[in-house]
């Protein structure tokens, strides 16, 4: 079987090291919270990994095809973070992708997702990198500025890792500026289209290191 460039391409992009895809194979059959769960993400999650019982919360239905969720909540920006917070179940994976940045209390938010994750289970951070707020304007998105609803500066990628380590987290993998080799030459090879389009192409975030990306691994309070 043929299989085209466009496709090898493809691969690269949407599952590199250290995406949000490769994380839930550390338990594809888990209990897992998607913190911010809009724009089909249930449904991307769900196509690849059908054992996992989805749990989303989001504060509005952004895109969303609603069978693909096991359990979904949705609540105000004001009471997100104790929506969480008071959640009985313990999860054995917890992901916030791309959500820290439009909380209103991001260090409760944070500590909420500590608190329903079960001891052994795996945490996923992705976020906008501090140095975004430098980046060139584009539309997608690449200066921190260019989302007008993303809040205050970016999370502090230090304090998170310190709020983490001080409630019983064990880093696994952490990037300020992530930019994984596949995509940051790809990004590398359309960085002029981008910059003449002023949009965002494959890869312009991994050229451009705007995301920043931390798993971490809870474990037996000492």
């Amino acid at each position: 079987m043929k299989i085209s460039i466009k496709t090898i391409i493809g691969r690269f992009i949407t599952d590199p090291p250290h995406s949000k895809y490769k994380f839930l194979r550390l338990n594809p059959k888990g209990k897992l919270l998607d913190v911010g769960c809009g724009n089909v993400t249930p449904f991307k999650i769900k196509s690849k990994f059908p054992d996992i019982f989805y749990t989303g919360i989001d504060i509005c239905d952004y895109n969303q095809q609603m069978s693909n969720l096991d359990e979904y909540i949705i609540t105000t920006p004001d009471e997100f973070a104790d929506t969480i917070m008071n959640m009985s179940a313990e999860f054995d994976m917890v992901i916030s992708s791309h959500n820290l940045e439009h909380c209103n209390d991001r260090e409760k938010t944070l500590l909420a997702m500590v608190k329903v994750l079960k001891v052994g289970g795996y945490l996923y951070l992705a976020f906008p990198s501090e140095n975004s707020v430098n980046f060139p304007n584009r539309k997608g998105c690449l200066n921190y500025y260019d989302d007008p609803t993303h809040k205050d500066l970016p999370p502090n990628f230090d304090e998170i890792i310190k709020t983490l380590e001080a409630n019983n987290l064990k880093i696994i993998f952490a990037k300020k500026s992530y930019k994984p080799f596949c995509e940051r030459i790809i990004g590398f090879l359309l960085e002029r289209k981008s910059k003449q389009k002023g949009e965002i192409k494959d890869g312009t975030w991994s050229y451009w290191g705007f995301v920043s990306v931390i798993w971490a691994k809870k474990i037996e309070n000492k």
